[in-house]
């Protein structure tokens, strides 16, 4: 299961590129709804969706999911 992060990053990530669920949809090849599904935690994307949204956010899976850089 993804962390729940992943529907804020989505979210915000969406917003700071100023696209709306269904830009950002036709940018990953994705549906309008699965980005709303995603946003709302209500389901989760496959590997290669999250690939897609990476790419077409400018940013990283790890990210995505909420991974935080430890410093050890």
């Amino acid at each position: 299961m993804i962390e729940v992060k992943f529907k804020e990053r989505l979210r915000e990530l969406r917003k700071q590129n100023n696209f709306t669920q269904k830009v950002l949809g036709m940018e990953a090849n994705v549906s309008e709804d699965s980005i709303s599904d995603w946003e709302r935690g209500k389901s989760e994307p496959c590997l290669r969706d999250l690939i897609s949204l990476a790419i077409a956010l400018d940013t990283t899976i790890d990210y995505l999911v909420g991974k935080e850089l430890s410093i050890n």
